[in-house]
């Protein structure tokens, strides 16, 4: 079977494990950072390590190299600033740009459950219509140019809060003052699992999709950080004061599952 030339924007977090599943899995990975010192991290996962910034305009040594691939995971979530919607549309028309001279064909692009307002039931794929934060428009938008690409396929993949190793509730706790929304159900997925899937997409083919990718079970807020808060020892914040019920999404990753044949590692992530 054909090994895929596969490169990573972004590895960090979460793309650092997935380069180095890839790698484990036979495939040649190239992979990004935006920081001089982490190179040799790369280097020594066995990923082809390359300086790359999206500022945003594409910028980095080499980039017909990096881009000289079979498959881009794009793993770069929108800024912290106050025009993340224009920017992040900007980085991402300067990518396509780039992708367009280059002769990858499969891009898997790594998206956020914000996409989706509170509706207050279940969600699907379809339900992505007037996300409420400017993340979430951002998001929806860049899927949108990159699904529209004639030259490439690409596969969105929704992930809910990216829990797991040093992303734990007892880490969060410290810092709220209050707990709000605490009957809110929860949308969570761990890292293994993100990995995991990623990897399945690539070895499936599973192109020109949008997924959702959730853990089944859906916590409370409140038993979340109630359970972090016996088992570590830092006190339980207040429960804000609420008007009425929390409003609530609860994502569904049955398209996923049905497509992948796919079994969660962590089902409460």
């Amino acid at each position: 079977m054909h090994k895929e030339t596969i490169t990573i924007l972004g590895c960090g977090w979460l793309g650092l494990p997935l380069a180095k599943t890839l790698i484990a899995e036979g495939h040649a990975v190239k992979g990004s950072t935006t920081r001089e010192d982490k190179l040799d991290l790369l280097r020594d996962a066995g990923v082809e390590p390359f300086l790359v910034k999206l500022d945003p305009e594409m910028e980095g040594e080499d980039l017909a190299d990096f881009l000289q691939s079979d498959i881009l995971v794009v793993n770069i979530p929108p800024p912290r600033r106050d025009d993340v919607a224009e920017f992040h549309i900007q980085q991402i028309s300067s990518l396509i740009d780039a992708l367009r001279q280059s002769p990858v064909r499969s891009v898997l692009f790594v998206s956020s459950t914000s996409v989706y307002p509170m509706l207050n039931r279940e969600v699907s794929e379809d339900d992505a219509v007037d996300p409420e934060s400017p993340v979430g428009q951002a998001l929806l938008h860049v899927e949108e140019m990159l699904l529209q690409e004639p030259g490439f396929q690409t596969t969105v993949l929704r992930f809910g809060g990216l829990v797991g190793y040093d992303r734990t509730p007892e880490k969060y706790l410290g810092r709220m003052t209050e707990i709000a929304f605490p009957d809110q159900p929860m949308n969570l997925i761990h890292r293994d699992d993100c990995v995991q899937i990623m990897a399945e997409i690539i070895h499936l083919q599973q192109w020109g999709e949008v997924f959702n990718a959730c853990s089944p079970l859906h916590p409370r807020k409140l038993d979340y950080y109630s359970s972090a808060a016996e088992t570590s020892g830092i006190p339980l914040p207040p429960q804000a004061s609420a008007d009425g019920p929390s409003p609530f999404k609860l994502v569904s990753s049955r398209k996923l599952v049905g497509a992948l044949n796919y079994t969660f590692l962590h089902t409460g992530a």
